[in-house]
């Protein structure tokens, strides 16, 4: 099994004030699987893939790669936030290259390497603009091949699509499809979109509200390349989506919410 996670727990928090993002999470990804993570808002969506990419530190339990502990960030796990994280002092090429530069790999071997990926996410041409002279499209595009270009075993990414358009997104779902079906790379991927979910994974995890558990699993039998106007695919989007939203209802009910009445 690539990824393993045992029995996550985090608290946030001392004494009284505690606040348990999630609890006694449990779930394994085999190698080139592509698994999306759903979950209601404040689920703990983010703090479990931050815990798995070795960001944080978990209160009990523990992430496996390879059978090995996860304690702290490795080159063998890239992460793909929604805010780009570029350095905006640094060009295409030089962001891109960034990873490879602190491992040490020699200059004309690290830029071949993110030429290829430059190549592969269609911003030949722009390699020395700087970030802010590119689109939010384009600029998730470098992310991307950033993490990809130190050659991770397992790519972890937090929402990336989520402050794109709805075009813009269905595009760039169709092109990470076709860089992890280049790839083969252990994807896990985070999203508040069952759509997307249905398009992109091999299999899908819906967490419950605070604490954040494992509350279903779900495997995408659907050939690809999926149709979203297709009828198993929306038999598929409804069953999810009466999950999901039951503990969408919970978590407002946890925020002191009720239906269209503030607080």
């Amino acid at each position: 099994m690539k990824v393993e996670v045992r029995s996550l727990t985090k608290i946030y928090g001392e004494k009284d004030r505690n606040v348990v993002a999630i609890e006694d999470v449990n779930f394994k990804v085999k190698e080139e699987e592509f698994v999306c993570i759903l979950g209601p808002s404040g689920c703990g969506k983010t703090t479990l893939l931050r815990i798995i990419a070795g960001l944080e530190r978990p209160t009990s339990g523990e992430v496996l790669l390879d059978g090995s502990p996860v304690c702290e960030p490795r080159k063998d796990i890239s992460v793909v936030f929604q805010e780009f994280a570029l350095f905006p002092w640094r060009t295409v090429l030089g962001n891109i290259t960034f990873g490879l530069e602190r491992m040490g790999v020699p200059r004309e071997e690290r830029e071949r390497i993110a030429s290829q990926y430059i190549e592969m996410i269609g911003l030949r041409g722009f390699e020395n603009a700087y970030p802010h002279e590119l689109s939010g499209g384009m600029k998730q595009r470098v992310a991307i091949a950033r993490a990809l270009a130190v050659d991770p075993d397992v790519l972890l990414m937090d929402e990336p699509f989520g402050s794109l358009d709805a075009q813009t997104r269905n595009l760039f779902q169709a092109e990470l499809l076709e860089i992890w079906e280049n790839t083969r790379k252990t994807i896990i991927f985070v999203t508040h979109s069952v759509d997307e979910a249905l398009f992109l994974a091999d299999r899908i995890l819906v967490m419950s509200a605070r604490p954040g558990r494992i509350k279903k699993e779900m495997r995408v039998s659907l050939e690809r390349p999926r149709d979203r106007t297709s009828m198993e695919f929306n038999r598929m989007r409804a069953e999810v989506l009466s999950v999901l939203q039951e503990e969408t209802r919970k978590a407002l009910a946890l925020e002191g919410l009720t239906a269209g009445k503030p607080r």
